[in-house]
């Protein structure tokens, strides 16, 4: 938390230039509010391995002019996972609350004893992002990685048919990335919340390091504005990975539930 600290002074630095611009495109957000919480179970394999949390701060927050949602993302292993292979992790974005674009990522991984951070800092003015002493152009309407899915929760799907593709462009790992979700259809999925109307994804993996192929991540999200993912499948290079959702609150709209 010290270093996200000292990241939103070093941003506060840049303020007099950004302050003097034109504002933001917007892009009308129905699918979360400050204060929405979803919680996930992690299974590796046949094991239950962790727990991840998405939260939307309940708080007013400001980066200069710009309003912002403050999100974190926390996975942590649990029970006999954790034993042997601890993870700790924490991602947050600070995203415009009026254009839904990232100001500032930060994320901090400890798994397994391996640990390394992440600081960004975005100026969508100039379409550019900091990283360290380095900056990089990037296109219009860049994100990170958790702004990313907050993004992709604004889209309006009712036009979209099987095979149509939403295309973004994304910042990972110091590298500016094209990101494409391919929309494959809708299906009723049962769960230990019961049974949703959900819209099925196959977001377009980058293969070698973790997955064989560029189908191998499936993703299912509520039929309704919210866009909560209910499920997501992986298949990796060493094994499987299934998360579920586990609980949720603070919810925009309400839940598409099957009878």
């Amino acid at each position: 938390m010290r270093n996200t600290g000292l990241l939103l002074l070093v941003f506060s630095l840049a303020l007099p230039s950004i302050q003097a611009q034109a504002p933001l495109r917007p892009l009308p957000n129905e699918a979360f509010k400050k204060g929405e919480i979803l919680v996930f179970r992690v299974h590796y394999g046949f094991i239950d391995a962790g727990e991840a949390v998405l939260e939307v701060k309940d708080e007013e927050k400001f980066l200069g002019p710009n309003r912002v949602y403050h999100i974190s993302g926390k996975g942590q292993s649990k029970g006999a996972f954790d034993w042997f292979f601890k993870v700790r992790d924490l991602y947050e974005t600070y995203i415009d609350e009026q254009a839904i674009v990232p100001w500032v990522f930060t994320r901090r991984v400890d798994e397994g004893g391996y640990r390394f951070n992440q600081n960004y800092i975005f100026n969508p003015y100039k379409n550019t992002v900091r990283d360290r002493d380095t900056v990089i152009s990037t296109p219009p309407g860049i994100q990170d990685m958790l702004s990313a899915f907050y993004y992709a929760r604004c889209i309006d799907y009712s036009s979209f048919k099987e095979g149509d593709v939403l295309s973004m462009s994304g910042f990972v790992d110091g590298k500016v990335v094209p990101l494409k979700i391919r929309y494959i259809g809708k299906e009723i999925l049962e769960t230990d919340l019961g049974k949703f109307h959900c819209l099925k994804f196959r977001p377009v993996v980058i293969t070698g390091r973790i997955f064989k192929h560029e189908e191998d991540l499936n993703v299912w999200v509520t039929e309704d504005k919210n866009h909560i993912p209910i499920r997501a499948e992986a298949e990796i290079l060493v094994g499987s990975i299934k998360m579920d959702l586990t609980g949720y609150s603070g919810l925009t709209n309400p839940v598409s539930k099957a009878e």
